[in-house]
């Protein structure tokens, strides 16, 4: 790897984290302001009103909301104390559980999810055509997609 290469390199992943560093806390301001949700809870129920049946193992909870074990197992309990998902045990696997969202969480993830679309549009899409969009989708699927092959 050429040293000019490198450099471009660790500069795209800086701004990429930028990116991430400054627009996540307006995003989760402007969601939880607009509606009483804070972005975090809104990944959980978004990942699980995606989910086949509603339901998704605690650990493959962590991984799609790109939290840890811990983390996603106190959010689930917080949205568990309002009523917007519940656990259930696997009953296949005993040391496992489903987080399940409920009526109120589905109910609550639609109403937020115009808003929060809405914030990404205005901090994050806005500044970029669709054609530029198009091309960072893309880009950054394929680099998921390296990091997920063998």
């Amino acid at each position: 790897m050429t040293e000019s290469r490198r450099k471009l390199a660790a500069d795209t992943w800086g701004a990429l984290l930028q990116v991430h560093a400054g627009l996540v806390p307006v995003i989760d301001r402007q969601v939880r302001d607009e509606t009483g949700l804070p972005l975090a809870w809104y990944d959980v129920l978004l990942e699980l009103a995606g989910a086949p049946e509603g339901r998704l193992r605690m650990s493959a909870l962590a991984e799609r909301v790109v939290l840890s074990r811990s983390r996603v197992s106190r959010l689930v309990d917080e949205l568990d104390n309002a009523g917007l998902v519940c656990r259930i045990e696997n009953p296949d696997d005993r040391r496992s559980a489903y987080s399940v969202i409920t009526d109120a969480g589905r109910r609550r993830f639609k109403s937020a999810a115009p808003k929060y679309l809405t914030a990404i549009e205005s901090h994050f899409a806005a500044r970029l055509t669709d054609r530029e969009l198009e091309d960072l989708k893309r880009t950054l699927i394929r680099v998921t997609m390296m990091e997920a092959a063998p």
